[in-house]
């Protein structure tokens, strides 16, 4: 069961404990569990909070899968802390979400999540109105250490040397991550290609626009290895208008400048012209989206 969907579940026992340590459950918690499966995680999620004695407790938990939805059901059949819903967590997240404003303003998500959804899902998780106040995964190890990526210069790297990214740009927008334990492939069954990570992420506000932010960092990204004026060059078209070279996006409406005055603009902000995008800070990124 759940192999075509390109499940594989976390079997170690000891890293499960971990997810839920990681959660940090208290009393009144409602916790939306993406991709159960066999209901491992759901059972220790059960027992922990019994363990606290905690009676106020809720567990949602979306499976795609129908055969694997219907074995849930009858799993956790008498057990009214637990409600399964059968369908797919990326069409479901935004409504459910929603939904629970009426009767928690605080809750966490949790998941084994599969590979192939993994990008998609951070886009959902950062378009939240109603954002949750935990968020604890198992994903692909690398695209994990892609999120985490900070600033890289020649005397520091982030995670895999890899530095600022698109993906971590857009992550690290909303949320805190923090890579807290890696997990082998021998750990699950049947067995993935690579090796996973346990990511916690803590969302935190923010009051730029974020559409126009995702926009920005599209551009300053799309091609990572030319310099940051050569991105936001070609990520704008060339116009003439009086007498001299004006740049109007394509893409943001709002951005229209001269070659001129975009170097004048990184410059302000403190960022050479020549420089790499992943060798820009968030901060950097966040102050250079805000002067256009």
């Amino acid at each position: 069961m759940g192999r075509y969907l390109g499940q594989h579940f976390l079997v170690n026992k000891n890293k499960i404990k971990r997810i839920v340590e990681a959660l940090e459950l208290k009393s009144g918690d409602t916790i939306i569990e993406i991709g159960p499966g066999h209901g491992e995680l759901t059972t220790e999620l059960i027992n922990k909070f019994k363990n606290l004695k905690v009676k106020k407790f809720k567990i949602v938990a979306i499976e795609k899968d129908k055969k694997l939805a219907g074995y849930l059901k009858e799993k956790f059949k008498n057990d009214k802390n637990v409600e399964i819903i059968e369908g797919d967590a990326l069409k479901l997240l935004t409504q459910l979400t929603n939904d629970l404003l009426l009767t928690t303003n605080d809750y966490k998500i949790t998941g084994n999540i599969p590979y192939y959804i993994t990008g998609y899902l951070f886009r959902i998780l950062g378009e939240l109105e109603n954002k949750p106040s935990l968020i604890v995964l198992t994903i692909q190890k690398e695209v994990a250490e892609r999120i985490c990526a900070k600033i890289q210069t020649r005397r520091r790297q982030g995670y895999g040397g890899q530095g600022m990214n698109l993906l971590a740009a857009s992550v690290q927008f909303w949320a805190e991550p923090e890579i807290i334990e890696y997990v082998s492939r021998k750990d699950f069954q049947p067995m993935p290609k690579v090796d996973s990570a346990i990511i916690k992420l803590i969302p935190k506000p923010y009051t730029l626009n974020a559409k126009f932010y995702y926009q920005f960092i599209r551009i300053l990204f799309k091609q990572p290895r030319k310099t940051i004026l050569n991105n936001l060059v070609s990520g704008v078209k060339c116009q003439a208008s009086s007498n001299k070279q004006e740049f109007k996006s394509s893409k943001i409406s709002s951005l229209k400048v001269s070659k001129e005055e975009l170097i004048e603009k990184l410059r302000k902000a403190g960022v050479n012209p020549s420089s790499r995008p992943q060798e820009l800070s968030l901060e950097q990124i966040i102050k250079l989206s805000t002067l256009f």
